[in-house]
């Protein structure tokens, strides 16, 4: 189905929003721009991406005309410390976005994965340029089916619901639920970020997880989130560690 930008705009006066029928990587695009000065909430979005980016340098899957791939230019007055929070916030808004545009509701795996039955639905890539935050987000709307690599894993909304999604309708919630959180965020600082992503993320405590740190892997119960945003693991040996990177799943 053709993407109604006109609908769009609409909805969203006064935001510049570039869409694009196929792009390397929409991250990169938001990058030019943000460097020409573009305002906070400009939206770069494309029908498809050729070298979508993942985090830890990985691809994200975006085949034509299926999914939500979208860059929001954020410009606020945060710390680069606070960039972990603020990836946290952006779970949040793409979780709360999905549940108004279709009702369903998601859980979030610590730091950037939203999920639904378990099964990965959206992601989101937070980048530093300059006095600018780039948002990525991918979010798996009309898929169908996915590479087997992926089939075991992944989800979209179309499969869950057993109907098309509105791209549009999706992308309207998304944009305003960015705003609104990161507005809290300035606003009201860390605390309510980290107490709300505790409270929908049933990975957040209690879980017991393996997390993939590049050359070990640690196994233990997650025991929340520390002030900077970072999970809080109790190894196996009951040593506690704080996780600044890396994958993090379920285990028995």
């Amino acid at each position: 189905m053709p993407f109604d930008l006109a609908g769009l705009r609409s909805e969203l006066p006064g935001r510049q929003i570039e869409w694009h029928s196929v792009i390397g990587s929409t991250m990169t695009e938001a990058s030019r721009l943000a460097a020409l000065g573009c305002a906070s909430g400009t939206i770069v979005g494309a029908e498809e991406q050729t070298a979508g980016k993942g985090r830890l340098g990985r691809t994200w899957h975006s085949g034509p005309g299926a999914g939500l791939y979208v860059s929001i230019i954020l410009r606020y007055p945060f710390q680069p410390s606070a960039r972990p929070v603020v990836t946290l916030a952006l779970g949040l808004a793409t979780c709360e976005a999905i549940q108004k545009a279709t009702g369903i509701v998601c859980d979030l795996r610590w730091p950037n994965d939203v999920l639904i039955q378990s099964r990965k639905c959206a992601g989101i890539l937070t980048e530093l340029d300059g006095p600018a935050i780039l948002a990525g987000i991918g979010i798996n709307v009309n898929h169908t089916s996915f590479p087997e690599e992926l089939s075991a894993t992944a989800t979209s909304l179309r499969m869950l619901t057993g109907r098309l999604q509105s791209r549009e309708k999706l992308l309207v919630e998304l944009a305003r639920s960015v705003d609104g959180f990161c507005r809290l965020l300035e606003r009201e600082g860390r605390e309510p970020i980290l107490r709300m992503f505790s409270s929908a993320s049933s990975y957040v405590s209690g879980r017991r997880v393996q997390v993939d740190a590049g050359d070990s892997v640690l196994r233990g119960t997650t025991a929340g989130l520390n002030h900077a945003g970072f999970l809080i693991l109790r190894q196996d040996d009951g040593r506690e560690s704080v996780i600044l990177a890396g994958g993090v799943r379920p285990c028995s």
